[in-house]
């Protein structure tokens, strides 16, 4: 078993039932990453824990320093990456508070600094990207979830867009065409930065709203603030018992 890492999202600035045995600021050649980077213990075992958004939930998701989170991550001797999405749903048992582990996903970002060979150094490398999550930790989730007792969604392809603010009924239209299931803004260049690093890595999603369009009314902050602190206990849980399981 490798060292995990988990990169805390939206609601998840701490994981709670772990001692935190060193908390410090990992300085890389990428910049400062999002936070000081925690090591955690639960039941003897260590991760490490980086919210991805700041301690304080201060940086959008377009402004994320990706590359200096994953390289932080990776510097500190992390080996596999479970990371944490909150997400709008678009299929139709894709509903709030759903937990899903997606196999794949559609970038629409732009702009964000998405790979660590841009020629600077004189390297260019194209790897291969088919299957964007891994099968094995994937497998944990859902076996960790299944003895839990708790429905996670086998499956699905994440449309990562732009942010920060949350879509129209026309783009989520679009989506749902291009084949996606869900939607968020941050698993991209996060997931391709993780392959480029040799990590291993998986995405623990859970729905807090409707897309726009798939509900009678608009989305409200209110309902997606009520929904991730639903939501908080059940991921708290399955992420230790995936690190048990590990």
């Amino acid at each position: 078993m490798g060292l995990l890492g988990i990169i805390g999202g939206s609601g998840f600035a701490s994981l709670p039932d772990t001692e935190i045995v060193d908390r410090h600021w990992v300085d890389t050649s990428y910049g400062a990453p999002s936070a000081e980077l925690l090591t955690l213990r639960h039941a003897g075992q260590e991760l490490r824990f980086l919210p991805r958004h700041g301690a304080e939930h201060s940086i959008p998701p377009h402004a994320i320093n990706y590359r200096a989170n994953v390289q932080a991550l990776c510097d500190s001797g992390v080996t596999e990456v479970i990371a944490l999405g909150a997400v709008g749903g678009i299929a139709e048992d894709c509903g709030p508070l759903r937990l899903c582990v997606p196999d794949q996903l559609i970038d629409y970002t732009w702009g964000r600094a998405s790979t660590y060979f841009d020629g600077a150094d004189g390297d260019v490398v194209h790897l291969d990207f088919s299957a964007p999550f891994s099968a094995l930790l994937r497998s944990r989730l859902l076996v960790a979830g299944e003895a839990l007792g708790l429905r996670l969604r086998d499956g699905g392809t994440y449309g990562v867009t732009q942010g920060p603010r949350l879509e129209t009924a026309g783009e989520i239209r679009r989506l749902e065409r291009d084949g996606c299931d869900l939607v968020g803004m941050t698993a991209m260049p996060e997931a391709v930065l993780a392959r480029e690093r040799g990590l291993s890595y998986a995405l623990l999603a859970f729905v807090v709203n409707w897309a726009a369009g798939k509900s009678a009314g608009e989305v409200g902050m209110d309902e997606i603030r009520a929904n991730l602190a639903r939501c908080r206990d059940q991921v708290r849980r399955l992420l230790l018992a995936a690190l048990a399981g590990g």
